[in-house]
């Protein structure tokens, strides 16, 4: 009798305590909500599930910020490199990259779009406290790549790069394309990355999406998008995050991204411009150390996450998933590679080192022509035959 009723008690005290841990769970998820979640002067329903909210810029994200209490938001830079008139034209020719939101209006002026952050964006990032931080779980080792890069003295570069929607074998791995501009020793590297992303622990979704990502301390911190201030968008109509509702498929109509990042020579912010008209927004140069006399390196690629589940390669695909050799159409490309000197004039750069991985699993070739400049075809399958 006495037992029981000590067991009785026991078992209260486990579920009072199991409730209380979960209760002081659910309201840091809901601090951090408020915290991320600013007030909106409107919200958007799109439909891939997303709501967009309108944030006046006294609310924007970027002084969540110590460096930006006081700080002034540049509204247009001050400079934009121009295109030349090959480089206008072949980006228009396949180039697609619409805001499903927009078709229920855009946000009013002097407010910019957010994808409001949900419970379960949190929950999927398995702890708050790594919610808008450089995941510490995401090692090195489990990356791999197949890029072209250049080194030298740049303020800029640009890239039309080919969107596919590729498969994801696992929600916590990812398959991406993106420009890298950096500078600095690995221990504190500054790097500013742009392009588009499936990955399914961070959208809940396998959809390509356009996505920044920034670090100032060689990965240690940074995030994606707004996941953390850093990233200042000033467009009224175009959100980071966003699904891109063209790809492009096998053998079938080709799409991409037309991306360009460059350095204000008046602030020294770095600005993003896609599609040739679509001013996106910049990272102060306050952030940074090494990016703030200009990049030192370029580079353009694929990469992935590999986890090796049940100890084999994973079949996450890079880009199409096909190698570099199938060609247009049906591997993956870069085209129109450009970057901006220390003059801020735009060059051709003639050649570029390519690094790769593992070539068994994901590849790159490239070439150079007239009409495309320096340009390549990237991509894999993961797992093969060659690749286990």
């Amino acid at each position: 009798m006495i037992a029981n009723f000590v067991l009785n008690i026991l078992t209260i005290s486990v579920i009072v305590t199991r409730s209380e841990v979960s209760n002081t769970h659910d309201d840091e998820i809901d601090k951090l909500l408020k915290k991320i979640n600013k007030p909106f002067l409107k919200s958007i329903k799109i439909p891939d599930g997303d709501v967009i909210d309108c944030v006046h810029m006294k609310n924007h994200s970027i002084y969540d910020h110590h460096l930006f209490k006081n700080h002034t938001i540049q509204m247009q830079p001050s400079y934009v490199p121009e295109e030349s008139k090959n480089e206008s034209t072949n980006t228009k020719n396949q180039s697609m990259l619409s805001q499903l939101w927009t078709i229920n209006g855009k946000c009013p002026k002097n407010s910019i779009p957010i994808r409001r952050t949900t419970k379960e964006d949190i929950l999927r990032r398995r702890s708050v406290d790594v919610y808008g931080k450089t995941n510490p779980n995401d090692n090195p080792k489990f990356h791999e790549y197949a890029i072209i890069k250049v080194d030298g003295k740049f303020h800029g570069a640009k890239a039309d790069i080919n969107v596919w929607k590729p498969y994801i074998q696992t929600p916590k791995e990812f398959s991406l394309a993106q420009m890298w501009v950096a500078a600095g020793p690995d221990s504190e590297l500054n790097s500013i990355e742009v392009g588009w992303q499936a990955y399914p622990d961070l959208y809940a979704d396998e959809n390509p999406r356009i996505f920044t990502f920034w670090t100032a301390d060689g990965y240690k911190s940074g995030c994606y998008n707004l996941d953390c201030p850093g990233f200042v968008p000033i467009n009224n109509a175009f959100f980071v995050g966003a699904t891109i509702n063209h790809f492009s498929t096998y053998d079938g109509r080709q799409y991409h991204i037309s991306t360009l990042i460059w350095k204000d020579p008046h602030t020294g912010n770095w600005w993003l411009k896609l599609n040739g008209n679509i001013v996106v927004g910049y990272w102060p140069s306050i952030l940074f150390k090494h990016l703030n006399t200009g990049a030192t390196e370029i580079q353009w690629g694929g990469e992935v996450i590999n986890f090796n589940d049940g100890s084999k390669h994973t079949t996450t695909k890079m880009g199409s998933g096909h190698f570099a050799e199938e060609g247009f159409k049906r591997a993956s490309y870069f085209r129109n590679l450009v970057v901006l000197d220390e003059d801020d004039k735009i060059k051709r750069p003639e050649r570029g080192s390519s690094y790769m991985t593992k070539e068994s699993c994901y590849n790159v070739r490239s070439g150079y022509d007239v009409i495309y400049g320096l340009n390549f075809f990237y991509g894999g399958p993961g797992r093969n035959h060659n690749c286990l």
